[in-house]
């Protein structure tokens, strides 16, 4: 389910420690990678071979970084729009999972997504993951690195019950299999969608969304988790995902990209955004089927 990757690099200090994210995955079957510097035909113009040369070092090291943690590697430097590029790339070669990382460049502060992995995640049809990078402030001036010391040991599981929902709990019943990772299950009803009784329609919903996760606790529980907790919130689903996500527990967010609630509107606008740039952990974002 996880065996093929593609990994977007800017040849920065930022996607060297985004390595460390990716060599995670060979814990879930990872074997094969693709490493791919995508060059913005807009931006690079006939200085394209002469860009390649200079960066070929560097792309370079990082492949032989990842074959020595066990990747059967290979390197793409394509010349176009960056975001079908990889597309283009992933359906090549039948990847399974994407990974990006927030901009590297600049270090700034306010770590923000660079344009193609924003442009990414609203659009693939494949597996996403966004690894987090860290800024740290010292002596010397500012660094970086990944929030990903211990990928697998606890996930954030959100569910609005959907069919992507669905898919998404496929690839984490894969990884509780591979990994025994603990796991919290997390249903957000959204008060703005219900209407008149307000207190009685709720207690009906939460038995019936209780009655879900705990099929899927079992299930989990079947496939080896250390431990599977059930949370069913009140309010704003993309807050409650953010206040989770700050609690200090968990290593990774995993969830569908499209459902019929409240994940719709983490793909629309500046929810998206919000998503992918505040949350302090990794997310892997799994697309409905098209």
């Amino acid at each position: 389910m996880l065996s093929r990757i593609l990994i977007m690099t800017d040849a920065s200090e930022a996607s060297d420690h985004m390595l460390d994210c990716v060599k995670k995955l060979r814990h879930v079957g990872s074997q094969e990678a693709v490493l791919v510097h995508a060059m913005d035909i807009e931006n690079v113009g006939g200085l394209y071979e002469t860009l390649k040369t200079r960066l070929l070092p560097k792309l370079q090291a990082q492949k032989k970084s990842l074959e020595q943690a066990g990747f059967d590697v290979s390197l793409e430097i394509p010349l176009g729009v960056p975001h079908r590029e990889v597309e283009r790339l992933a359906a090549e070669h039948d990847i399974s999972v994407i990974v990006v990382g927030s901009h590297g460049h600049t270090l700034m502060r306010d770590i923000m997504l660079g344009s193609t992995a924003c442009t990414l995640l609203q659009n693939t049809r494949f597996p996403v993951l966004l690894a987090r990078l860290e800024i740290i402030e010292s002596e010397t001036g500012l660094s970086c690195d990944t929030v990903c010391e211990n990928l697998f040991q606890h996930i954030l599981f959100p569910t609005d019950f959907s069919d992507t929902a669905e898919r998404a709990f496929q690839y984490l019943e894969h990884i509780v299999a591979e990994t025994k990772t603990a796991v919290t299950l997390l249903h957000v009803q959204d008060r703005t969608h219900f209407i008149g009784d307000l207190k009685q329609q709720l207690q009906q919903f939460d038995q019936i969304d209780r009655d879900r996760l705990q099929r899927m606790q079992q299930q989990l529980l079947q496939r080896g988790a250390a431990g599977v907790d059930m949370e069913i919130a009140h309010g704003s689903p993309t807050e409650i995902i953010l206040q989770q996500s700050r609690r200090g527990e968990f290593s990774l967010i995993l969830m569908g990209a499209q459902g019929r609630g409240f994940i719709t509107e983490i793909f629309q606008g500046s929810v998206a955004h919000n998503i992918a740039r505040l949350a302090p952990l990794p997310v892997l974002f799994i697309p409905a089927l098209r």
